[in-house]
């Protein structure tokens, strides 16, 4: 039996481990016929990277730093030429430095806020643009990972949230723009998940805690959740939805006090 995305592709950028967020997506789309490319920034990074992408028949892997313009440029002529074009685009990247994932927003240096906006929200803006000749008129996806910290204060995710709220802004802007070239934009604000980049904001596990005791499910969510909204996203079932943060996490973002 066939998946919903059988004879589609898709580019995911983000993956490191099997505990990304992304590596999850990837499978949730994998599962449903997409065929896949994935992106490494960097040679130590290659290597674990092509090994996950080897465990998803059919899968490509190309280089790409995503603050150099012409590393996005090289990723998306190289994935449209290896499939004849592109159907979907997953953006899950993010950077923050660690140092400035605790303590106080104001003690936050230019560098570090610039890196953040820089790679976490700016590059979903350069990625869209090199996708358009690919993705134009098939119709397209393209698919964000974001935060509750953009909208509320979510104490030590600082920069992040500042940088998440305009990765947000941006997916807005985005499908009003690519809404007529038949490309919807939307973002999932996925709860809190173990992944290695969350266990570098301090006080990551009193957030879990908090969630599993106050969320309308009493739990935290698990990545091949986000997976599956992913690859609903990437099909025609959402046809219809675009610009929108979609949220999974337990239904905690309804709660007030």
């Amino acid at each position: 039996m066939s998946g919903f995305l059988e004879g589609r592709t898709g580019l995911v950028v983000g993956v490191a481990n099997k505990r990304s967020i992304a590596w999850s997506c990837a499978q949730a789309l994998h599962a449903q016929g997409m065929r896949l490319a994935f992106s490494f920034v960097n040679e130590r990074l290659e290597k674990p990277v092509r090994r996950l992408a080897e465990e998803l028949e059919g899968s490509v892997c190309f280089q790409c730093d995503v603050t150099k313009e012409q590393e996005i440029a090289s990723l998306f002529q190289s994935v449209g030429e290896h499939f004849g074009g592109l159907d979907t685009f997953v953006h899950a990247v993010a950077s923050a430095k660690r140092e400035e994932l605790a303590g106080n927003f104001f003690d936050t240096s230019k560098d570090g806020y610039m890196l953040a906006h820089e790679v976490s929200a700016y590059s979903l803006t350069a990625m869209a643009r090199a996708a358009l000749p690919w993705m134009e008129g098939r119709p397209g996806s393209i698919v964000t990972l974001t935060y509750i910290g953009s909208e509320r204060v979510v104490k030590n995710y600082n920069i992040m949230g500042i940088a998440k709220a305009a990765l947000e802004a941006s997916v807005r802007y985005l499908a009003y723009d690519l809404g007529p070239r038949g490309i919807r934009v939307n973002a999932i604000s996925a709860g809190p998940i173990r992944t290695v980049s969350a266990q570098g904001i301090e006080g990551f596990n009193e957030v879990l805690d908090q969630i599993a005791q106050t969320a309308p499910l009493r739990r935290n969510i698990t990545a091949d959740e986000v997976g599956d909204v992913c690859a609903f996203l990437a099909s025609d079932m959402s046809r219809g939805i675009t610009g929108e943060t979609i949220f999974v996490d337990a239904g905690y973002n309804i709660m007030g006090v």
